[in-house]
């Protein structure tokens, strides 16, 4: 502890609002309490909860840090009591409470993991989040199965890049909405069987007719308007797992539907789950999903890169959703 510095940089959010709100500063540089890695960060991704909480619409929740960001790679550069398996100076890549933004972070040990052999840290960096919540949401809670369909909205986002190659690794047929031929063509790449233009078409009924009838699996980060017809386009016994509210939170759906149908509606945000319940996730990945990433079978996409004092270009980059994607920063 003694060899680390007093202060570190970071990016704060002065005041919620637009990409301007983060600017450049100076901390302390946090110590690591019981349980927890302190990491000092080589690189971090940028994530819509990020842009959420600099809006001021998704405080971090309590004893985290004021600091976004939920995700980081570098070097392990202390450890708090009672960490075990760990040394100083291994590599890390990790699923943060917050404060990513930064040249160093705290993170409980059970959400850390050595990135996949073969990988540099800007690579590692963009794995927890996206993996973290496709993991649970696609696979645990949507107990997606070979052989089985899917529907994953916003496929060239971080999180559908992600979900798209996993569901292919795993045996399901993937449909897809994008924004642009442009993205239709890029997830086309990384597996989609189809990439339906939401744009350009009733997406609903286009999904409907490719997939002969519905899918048994929808991952969706819209909502609003888009939820009943999830739930109209599931085969019996499937599944609707919501992870975002991009399109609004309250939707009209049909009780009786879900009744007839034996279908499943649930969905999940990450942060607030418990480190119990995030290290049991990280083991999963371990086990299940590391293989893919260290045989190349899956990668993590990414967009473009910012320094960190950059960050607010960053944010006005995924903002302008172009991207196909992670966007990350560097330290």
């Amino acid at each position: 502890m003694s060899a680390l510095p007093a202060t570190m940089m970071c990016v704060e959010i002065r005041t919620p609002g637009g990409p301007e709100a983060l600017v450049p500063a100076e901390r302390p540089v946090p110590r690591p309490g019981p349980g927890e890695l302190l990491i000092k960060v080589a690189a971090s991704g940028v994530n819509r909860p990020d842009l959420a909480q600099r809006a001021g619409t998704y405080p971090p929740p309590p004893g985290a840090s004021d600091l976004p960001g939920l995700e980081a790679a570098g070097t392990v550069a202390a450890m708090g009591d009672g960490v075990s398996g760990w040394n100083v100076g291994d590599e890390v890549c990790a699923l943060t409470p917050g404060g990513a933004y930064a040249e160093y972070c705290v993170a409980p040990a059970p959400q850390c993991l050595p990135p996949p052999k073969g990988f540099d840290m800007l690579h590692a960096a963009a794995l927890p989040e996206n993996y973290f919540t496709v993991w649970h949401n696609l696979f645990e809670r949507g107990q997606l199965e070979r052989g089985e369909s899917v529907l994953i909205h916003g496929g060239a986002s971080g999180i559908g890049t992600t979900a798209i190659q996993l569901a292919k690794a795993f045996g399901a047929t993937v449909f897809t909405t994008v924004r642009n031929a442009e993205k239709a063509e890029a997830v086309r790449k990384l597996g989609a069987d189809h990439a339906v233009i939401y744009k350009d078409s009733d997406w609903a009924a286009e999904v409907k007719k490719l997939s002969s009838g519905g899918v048994d699996v929808v991952l969706d980060m819209v909502a609003g308007d888009y939820l009943p017809k999830n739930l109209q386009l599931l085969r019996q016994d499937g599944r609707c797992v919501v992870i975002a509210l991009q399109g609004g939170a309250m939707a009209t759906i049909s009780a009786g539907a879900v009744m007839v149908n034996r279908l499943t509606l649930t969905g999940s945000t990450l942060r607030p789950q418990s480190i119990e319940n995030k290290g049991r996730m990280a083991r999963g990945l371990k086990d299940k999903v590391w293989p893919l990433l260290e045989s190349g079978k899956v990668r993590p996409i990414l967009y473009k890169t910012f320094p960190l004092r950059d960050a607010a270009a960053a944010h006005a980059e995924l903002e302008r959703a172009n991207h196909v994607g992670k966007v990350m920063l560097t330290v």
